[in-house]
């Protein structure tokens, strides 16, 4: 099966043009304000509109509250919604659309576990666990920790980057990948040019 690919934090139009040009599967907006790549509900859902069909638009929150959420529901068209903090399962089933859980990859994680709590998730997000970020930290995590027989899908997340994404989806074999820093120029601007190199290079694989 193809390994999917998402490319997250796009906070220009043209980034997400070039993302869907080079073959993106999802694109990821981060409604996040103290993110470098945090973008406005005005830029989120001009962005929304520019983008051409069969490109999913994901939602990211870390910790936000159900009217935050709700507020973005109601004027940016998403596809998914991504939590990223300590959402509980309630939290995330609550809106009635279509999620993923991000799990930071601490040394004591029970991603067994994870996948029972959030059983109606559409998929977890593996992600390396920093103390000062939630994500788009840039530092890749033990991929070799990952169990094969997880219960949901795996979505692989963390300090990925054109060199290393193929070994990371021969390893792993996830339903799908996701960037951010590992195909930017600065924060929150993207390169045209690694995202097709790392779209390429899961591809190959």
């Amino acid at each position: 099966m193809r390994t999917r690919v998402k490319i997250c934090g796009v906070t220009r139009i043209e980034d997400a043009l070039a993302a869907a040009r080079a073959g993106a599967d999802a694109i990821g907006l981060v409604f996040v304000e103290k993110s470098p790549r945090h973008v406005s509900l005005d830029l989120a859902a001009a962005i929304r509109r520019e983008l051409p069909p069969f490109v999913s638009v994901v939602g990211l929150f870390v910790n936000a509250t159900a009217a935050a959420v709700t507020d973005v529901l109601g004027r940016v068209a998403l596809d998914l919604l991504q939590f990223h903090g300590a959402e509980a399962p309630d939290f995330c089933r609550q809106f009635h659309r279509p999620y993923i859980k991000a799990i930071a990859m601490r040394e004591e994680v029970n991603l067994h576990a994870a996948a029972r709590d959030y059983a109606d998730a559409a998929g977890l997000l593996l992600d390396t666990h920093s103390a000062d970020v939630a994500g788009g930290s840039g530092s890749s995590f033990d991929w070799a920790r990952v169990p094969h027989n997880l219960e949901r899908p795996i979505v692989l997340a963390g300090g990925l980057t054109p060199h290393n994404v193929a070994q990371a989806v021969r390893m792993v074999r996830p339903y799908a990948v996701d960037v951010s820093s590992g195909v930017e120029q600065t924060k929150g601007i993207k390169d045209a040019g690694k995202i097709s190199a790392f779209i390429e290079a899961v591809n190959q694989t």
